[in-house]
């Protein structure tokens, strides 16, 4: 059954994601939030003016044995990535994770990027059929099946050096 949920998943949201079928909504405190499927060209959009997106990934640089993982896996996987725009984990990890995908060259159509609001749920219930109640967190998939995941900055604090390590079982 949760082979053929992501399997379906997957094919709903790269058709989603391609259409960038998303809404900004504002929170408790009026700031907008994005909410559904998104690209890494809307966080940087300046009509959202999400700064945090460009400072975080401009200071990060990906340790050597990530990239490598990356590179070596990128035509293998499939990635799920469920965040906010509101939390400041998602500020931190998301903007580094794309600063990876763009340096191995990641083909972005392998990519389902699906931001929530604060109840981190959705009117699909891709958030709840995927167990996800922390952001951000990361799904790394092989052939529609989950390899593993990283919530947050994973127990180590290095999410991507625990992301590298699901990988390495993609090879």
């Amino acid at each position: 059954m949760r082979y053929l949920l992501v399997t379906l998943f997957i094919g709903i949201s790269v058709l989603s994601a391609k259409a960038q079928q998303y809404e900004v909504v504002k929170d408790r405190t009026g700031k907008n939030l994005l909410k559904g499927f998104v690209t890494d060209s809307i966080l940087r959009a300046d009509t959202i003016n999400y700064k945090w997106f460009g400072e975080h990934q401009a200071a990060y640089t990906p340790p050597e044995t990530v990239v490598k993982a990356f590179a070596d896996t990128k035509d293998n996987v499939s990635i799920l990535i469920f965040f906010g725009t509101w939390c400041a984990d998602s500020h931190y990890v998301i903007p580094r994770f794309y600063k990876i995908l763009e340096q191995v060259g990641f083909d972005k159509n392998r990519l389902t990027v699906f931001a929530l609001d604060r109840t981190k749920k959705d009117n699909a219930h891709f958030a709840t059929n995927m167990n996800i109640a922390h952001v951000p967190t990361i799904i790394i998939l092989k052939d529609g099946k989950e390899l593993g995941r990283v919530v947050e900055y994973g127990p180590s604090g290095k999410f991507d050096e625990e992301l590298a390590t699901i990988l390495k079982k993609a090879m």
